[in-house]
């Protein structure tokens, strides 16, 4: 099953965890296939729809906190594995760790201190520093353009990553790196082997990280759906990820260059991929323009609608078996979680080997 002297490795699914799989485990010298059901080149997955926040503090709200755990290391990785790719491409990938902003207008004050409340409880006294409460001139120190709101919470230790430019940039590394690529390409995972439409191949281990596309072999795995707006104004400069907190729905707005900010995001239960609705349109519409008057002139650019792979639990699955790793479930955290659980796969993948040296 090896190849050149190096063992075969196939991955199912490139989308992010499939992409940084490869590139990773490339690195180390395996001999890597990647076989991705569309078009690798111009994907169609969550992790091409998402803003690419990655935000511990703001997930341990509703979250369990080992995914706060997972995204502190996440967030460690990107640093180191961002400059790593950018070196290697010779294009940017807009990793920022400039934290984040949570706000709530005056009436909604309760929820902005609910959120403040419920996280420092979560949280050791220690990181608990990595929270600030902000008055009008503290937010406007850090985010002049939110000058309608009295206060806010700062996030310190929070990034975000352009995923438009990520996901090309990894592309570009695997084909540096000689990784055989396979389009078009949908295929069943087995232990050890990889089934496509013509023919079955074997490799010395699977990583199947397909997404819904793994649906039969996952128990509860769903879809989440989620909307998302690209708007485009210069009217409003943002510096880092804002949270608008209202007690009907939830807004984030992500800047990005170009004058651009991505704006989310509804959550349906919902394998649903129709295009997006007059109502969430309406619904986040009214919340960017509360956000700032200004963002009424702004230009819907985009409309993005895609569907998360969901566990029951909302927490994500690695399951492993000689010849054979499943990781799936990442819900709305690919990008915080996906370098942390990267490294339990790398581990797995290297005991396996290890085990039939």
């Amino acid at each position: 099953m090896t190849h050149n002297g190096s063992p075969s490795i196939a991955i199912a699914g490139g989308g992010l965890m499939g992409r940084l799989l490869a590139w990773r485990l490339s690195r180390r010298g395996l001999n890597i296939s990647l076989f991705e059901a569309g078009s690798l080149a111009a994907p169609t997955g969550a992790c091409w729809t998402a803003a690419g926040m990655i935000s511990p503090l703001s997930e341990l709200v509703h979250s369990e906190r080992q995914i706060y755990e997972l995204g502190l290391h996440s967030l460690a990785l990107w640093e180191s594995w961002a400059s790593q790719l950018e070196a290697q491409v010779g294009c940017p990938v807009s990793f920022r760790r400039a934290g984040s902003i949570v706000v709530a207008h005056g009436r909604d004050r309760a929820e902005l201190q609910m959120f403040e409340r419920e996280l420092q409880s979560k949280l050791a006294s220690a990181s608990a520093a990595d929270i600030q409460s902000l008055d009008r001139a503290g937010l406007l120190g850090l985010e002049p353009a939110l000058g309608t709101f009295e206060g806010g919470i700062f996030l310190r230790d929070e990034g975000d990553i352009d995923n438009r430019r990520l996901l090309p940039a990894l592309l570009e590394a695997l084909r540096l790196q000689r990784v055989t690529l396979h389009e078009d390409s949908p295929v069943v995972c087995e232990k050890h082997t990889i089934t496509g439409r013509e023919a079955a191949q074997r490799f010395d281990c699977v990583i199947d990280c397909r997404g819904l596309g793994a649906k039969d072999a996952i128990d509860g795995l769903r879809g989440v759906r989620g909307e998302v707006l690209v708007v485009e104004t210069s009217e409003v400069q943002l510096h880092r990820p804002v949270r608008l907190l209202h007690p009907r729905y939830q807004l984030y707005a992500v800047p990005r260059s170009g004058a651009r900010t991505v704006i989310g995001a509804t959550e349906i239960d919902s394998d649903d991929l129709s295009p997006i609705s007059v109502r969430s349109i309406m619904e986040l519409s009214s919340a960017l323009y509360s956000l700032h008057p200004a963002f009424a002139e702004a230009r819907i650019v985009e409309t993005r609608v895609n569907c998360r792979p969901a566990t029951m639990d909302n927490l994500p699955r690695l399951l492993s078996e000689p010849g054979l790793v499943r990781v799936n479930g990442l819900y709305r955290h690919g990008y915080l979680l996906a370098p942390a659980l990267l490294e339990q796969v790398e581990k797995i993948i290297a005991d396996q080997l290890s085990e039939v040296a």
